[in-house]
């Protein structure tokens, strides 16, 4: 759950289990969103053997920043695609979602319409529909503004007047965004946001810097966008193991 269960594991392994372990800093898991709509149509066609597959789809990929789940809907009027086919094509996106194009973390805030399509009476099937849902997706990616995301965290630090201006340097360093300062009888709370990846050892360095008067309450608070280098454009997969 925080810095100290992953100590008390440790300590458990190389004491108690007797087991030599390399320790490295935690990785961050982040997410990957997209923040433009487009519509995309894909054709299916394949033959292998005497085997043929086709499926045509038209999907309309759109942000949905609101939501962090996947949506998925379908726009097919009066029977045009069997149902299996439109679970097929569900089945596709949801599956190609589960690892972004950009550095393959999972997608959230997507919303998937399925326009249109089209179906062979001998080639088609709702595997052929799962597989043109992918694709489908993959041809899209450029043109949907496929953005990398990480997770914050809301910070309150309570800490004497004296020492208040460490406590916001540290944060500033940290990339923190102070959203408020109040008193509370002989403390003073301070509260922010900081991206997950610049936490480590925060609580540390606060107590370090405050003459261990400091005190850190930590709680998970979102996603928001990577920042990128000044005068880049579309991030780098390498930002996300950065």
């Amino acid at each position: 759950m925080d810095e100290l269960h992953l100590d008390i594991i440790i300590d458990h392994l190389r004491r108690e289990s007797q087991v030599d372990v390399n320790i490295g800093s935690p990785q961050v898991a982040c997410r990957e969103t997209i923040t433009r709509r487009h519509k995309q149509d894909f054709t299916h066609k394949r033959q292998s053997g005497g085997t043929c597959q086709f499926a045509r789809v038209k999907i309309m990929f759109e942000p949905i920043a609101d939501s962090a789940d996947f949506v998925f809907e379908s726009r097919i009027a009066g029977g045009a695609l069997h149902g299996e086919y439109i679970a097929g094509v569900e089945k596709g996106l949801r599956s190609i979602l589960s690892s972004g194009p950009l550095a393959g973390f999972p997608m959230i805030g997507v919303k998937a319409v399925l326009m249109d399509g089209a179906f062979h009476d001998a080639d088609s099937s709702a595997l052929a529909f799962e597989i043109a849902g992918r694709a489908c997706f993959r041809e899209a990616a450029p043109r949907l503004g496929v953005q990398l995301l990480e997770p914050i965290m809301k910070v309150e630090v309570m800490t004497s007047a004296t020492h208040v201006g460490n406590v916001v340097a540290e944060l500033h360093s940290r990339r923190g965004q102070i959203l408020s300062r109040e008193i509370r009888g002989v403390v003073v709370v301070v509260n922010a946001t900081v991206p997950l990846r610049n936490m480590s050892k925060l609580e540390d360095v606060l107590r370090s810097c405050s003459n261990g008067q400091a005190r850190l309450n930590a709680s998970y608070a979102g996603y928001i966008p990577v920042p990128l280098p000044p005068g880049d454009g579309d991030p780098p997969a390498a930002m996300a193991i950065a």
